[in-house]
């Protein structure tokens, strides 16, 4: 029955008919916990079907037994309430002491911040920078005046509202003519033939109906135009009586005339008060079929009675195929054209006749080399004023660079005249000669590679004059070389720098010499240039006093042989002849002293031609920030480093005598030294003559001309170099920055890019110069570097060039 009344009640029939008395039957049957679980679950399991299910308020109201025991069992043990408020209290202080710690480490983090931000702050900018800018180095032609009454901007001493020219109270007028400027000797007196003979005049065709143009000048400066700050006009032979312009000095060769007409096509527009005189009595020169290589050596052999005889150049046949030849041995094609070598104006040569020295301008350059117009017009201008304009005492070469080194130049000799091609301008062909590092490498074998800056030895960077040697030893027909660059300009002739610095250096004694060649000469500090040389021996002879010497060495030892100076004195030993180290090769030719230094009337030297000629001081590297100091290859420096001087740029004229040294130093004895230090260093181990010339350098702002003694002189005993305090090292090389001339001056480029009449940081230009004082005009400024100027070109050639 039980079963059939648990049966009737889950059927779908009964739903509706629930019987209350089956419901209270069931109450009164035997619970079982498990069972109730079960009927519980299936309950609550139906409950989600349906809402007529019945709740389980059927169960006891009270549990059994089994169950208060159950519940029982879920109770925790109860923690003491002094045993809470002491974990409270640690709760507490942990928070506490975390907060106290983020509040912490935040202030440290802040101090850490503020650290940093100290050091990355840029330092502060060096003390020239808030020197103010000068003005009147661009004055122009409007406002000219004779040297002798110009009042320069700087350097002089004046009250400071009195110092100054500016552009307001300066009153332009009409320019004045300008004219014609040579700086030759008289080539027709019969003075000048009587000791050197006859000069054959050079033309620019093989024809000879294109003369050589002149050069034209404007005397007197502009208004206020500031004097040199380091180096000296007068000191050096070059004159400051006039001035250069744009037109006058770079129209003879294609500047301010189309390309139609022969020239480059610039300087078409703009101010051209008084251009036009330049072409008033030498016509306009078509460039259009000139070929300079031609025109050199046709000069040359009209004029070749003025030199010594020299053997022709070295090499076997197959190197004569490849190598540009020596000139005497190109000239026999070109003899019939001349005119008789011997004779001139109806009258024999002197027999007596002194020979001139022949010099090689060999211009540094690359295969890859872009050569833009503005460039045409510095080579045309060096040409013409130093080779054809002398007669061929000057002769131009490219020495150009082949960076592929797995080119076949030396296999093929078609692959060598494409690159000869293709390195150069049309106009400038068969005028070159090529050179790879790798053909360095097969001359001078055996140098101890180090890799000094991770740069091989025989790279140009660090041996720039391997190939200037090999050149000198295949051309013996030559007495001196100038090494030059293509980023170097003048504002005034060629001819008349070179030649002045030649004169200067030969006239120089050796007593001393190589004292004043290692500093700066500051005319407005040290005076005359006699009061700076005895400025120079006292400071030799006896030490300066000045702080800089603290910070060279303390050992013992003569000055110049690595560490040098006591701790008590710094007295140099002066240097007397030949100063070289122990392993160094020594001819029986290297000069002597005739007699000894203390008795010596400053006589030796004086006369005699110098070895090499700088355009900067020759300084000590020992103990500088020089970062190439030490990058020396096959001496012995297990002791000390062998006496070294160095000039910044590479620029400067070396004689066959030290490039012949040269050569047999690296290929016998495999000594050599980085670019900038090599020649200097050589002359002094043997004994050559060595010359820095202090030629006229600008700067742009107004340095107290004290303070920038003291800092180009920086060195030990006020000289340029021996010191960690010198000027010549990465901390101190921006002094430059403002100069006409270092490596990487910045003024230089500025200055010639307003004196061809654009404009530079918003200022200059043609509307300036039409509504002001004109064109520019600068006496003779060597500027270097001078890069990357690109000239406004109406048209374009059909070379291409």
């Amino acid at each position: 029955m039980r079963g059939s009344r648990r049966r009737a009640s889950y059927g779908a029939d009964d739903d509706e008919h629930y019987d209350v008395g089956n419901a209270r039957d069931l109450e009164k049957e035997d619970f079982d916990p498990q069972l109730s679980s079960l009927d519980s679950d299936d309950e609550a399991h139906s409950s989600l079907h349906s809402s007529r299910e019945i709740s389980g308020s059927h169960q006891p109201m009270l549990g059994s037994k089994h169950s208060e025991r159950k519940m029982k069992s879920f109770y925790f043990y109860r923690i003491p309430n002094r045993t809470v408020r002491w974990l409270c209290l640690a709760l507490m202080a942990s928070v506490i002491l975390f907060i106290l710690t983020l509040i912490r480490m935040s202030y440290v983090s802040s101090r850490r911040l503020d650290a940093q931000r100290l050091r990355d702050k840029p330092p502060p900018p060096p003390p020239w920078e808030n020197f103010n800018f000068l003005e009147r180095y661009f004055g122009g032609i409007r406002t000219l005046v004779a040297r002798a009454e110009n009042i320069p901007e700087y350097p002089r001493d004046a009250e400071p509202s009195l110092v100054g020219v500016s552009n307001s109270t300066v009153t332009a007028r009409a320019s004045p003519p300008s004219i014609p400027f040579s700086p030759y000797p008289d080539y027709n007196s019969s003075a000048y033939q009587l000791e050197y003979g006859h000069v054959g005049e050079c033309f620019l065709d093989l024809q000879e109906t294109v003369r050589v143009p002149k050069v034209y000048t404007y005397m007197g400066v502009p208004r206020g135009q500031p004097d040199a700050v380091m180096g000296s006009y007068r000191t050096v032979g070059l004159l400051d009586t006039m001035c250069f312009e744009r037109y006058g000095r770079l129209g003879p060769y294609g500047f301010g005339y189309s390309l139609r007409r022969g020239g480059i096509g610039a300087g078409l527009a703009g101010e051209r008060e008084g251009a036009e005189n330049v072409w008033s009595v030498d016509q306009e020169v078509d460039y259009t079929n000139v070929q300079w290589g031609k025109a050199q050596r046709a000069c040359a052999a009209k004029n070749k009675h003025r030199f010594k005889t020299a053997a022709g150049g070295l090499g076997d046949a197959f190197e004569d195929m490849l190598v540009e030849r020596s000139d005497d041995l190109a000239l026999g094609a070109l003899t019939e054209n001349t005119a008789d070598s011997n004779t001139g104006n109806g009258t024999t040569q002197e027999a007596n006749a002194k020979l001139l020295p022949r010099t090689a301008l060999v211009l540094r350059t690359w295969w890859d080399f872009q050569y833009t117009q503005e460039d045409i017009l510095y080579l045309r201008s060096l040409i013409a004023e130093l080779s054809l304009g002398s007669g061929g005492e000057y002769t131009l070469h490219f020495l150009i660079h082949v960076k592929d080194d797995n080119l076949p130049i030396w296999a093929d000799p078609e692959t060598y005249n494409r690159a000869l091609e293709n390195a150069l301008p049309r106009e400038f062909h068969g005028m070159a000669t090529l050179w790879s590092e790798r053909q360095m490498g097969l001359i001078y074998g055996g140098l101890a590679e180090s890799y000094y800056r991770d740069l091989p030895v025989h790279g140009v960077y660090r041996s720039t004059f391997m190939p200037m040697q090999y050149f000198a030893h295949k051309h013996p027909e030559y007495d001196y070389f100038w090494n030059w660059e293509m980023d170097v300009r003048y504002t005034g002739h060629w001819y008349h720098l070179f030649d002045s610095l030649r004169k200067w250096a030969q006239a120089q004694p050796r007593k001393g010499l190589w004292e004043r060649n290692a500093r700066f000469y500051v005319p407005d500090v040290h005076g005359s240039w006699e009061d700076f040389k005895q400025m120079v021996r006292v400071q030799s002879e006896m030490g300066a006093q000045n702080s800089n010497n603290l910070w060279t060495s303390k050992k013992p030892g003569p000055a110049g042989q690595g560490p040098g100076g006591s701790s008590q004195s710094q007295i140099e030993s002066p240097v007397w002849g030949p100063r070289a180290p122990e392993d160094v090769y020594q001819p029986e030719n290297d000069p002597v002293p005739p007699t000894s230094h203390e008795k010596d009337k400053y006589l030796w030297g004086v006369g005699e031609e110098a070895d090499l000629i700088t355009l900067n001081p020759m300084f000590d590297p020992d103990e500088t920030p020089w970062i190439l100091a030490e990058d020396v290859t096959g001496y012995n420096t297990t002791e000390k480093f062998p006496p070294r001087r160095t000039a910044v740029i590479t620029a400067s004229r070396l004689s066959k005598r030290l490039l012949v040294t040269m050569h047999k130093e690296v290929a016998l004895q495999r000594h050599t030294m980085f670019s900038e230090m090599w020649p200097a260093s050589c002359a002094l181990h043997h004994g050559l003559k060595a010359v820095y010339v202090p030629h006229p350098v600008f700067i742009d702002r107004n340095w107290p001309t004290s303070y920038l003694a003291g800092v180009m002189n920086g060195g030990k005993n006020g000289a340029s170099g021996g010191s960690r305090t010198s000027v010549f090292g990465d901390s101190r090389q921006h002094n430059f920055r403002g100069t006409t001339w270092y490596y990487n001056a910045g003024f230089s480029g500025n200055l010639w890019r307003r004196w061809l009449g654009y404009r530079v940081d918003n200022d200059g230009g043609e509307e300036e110069e039409l509504a002001g004082e004109g064109r520019m005009c600068l006496p003779g400024v060597l500027l270097h570097p001078v890069k990357g100027v690109d000239l406004v070109i109406e048209g374009v050639r059909a070379d291409g060039w």
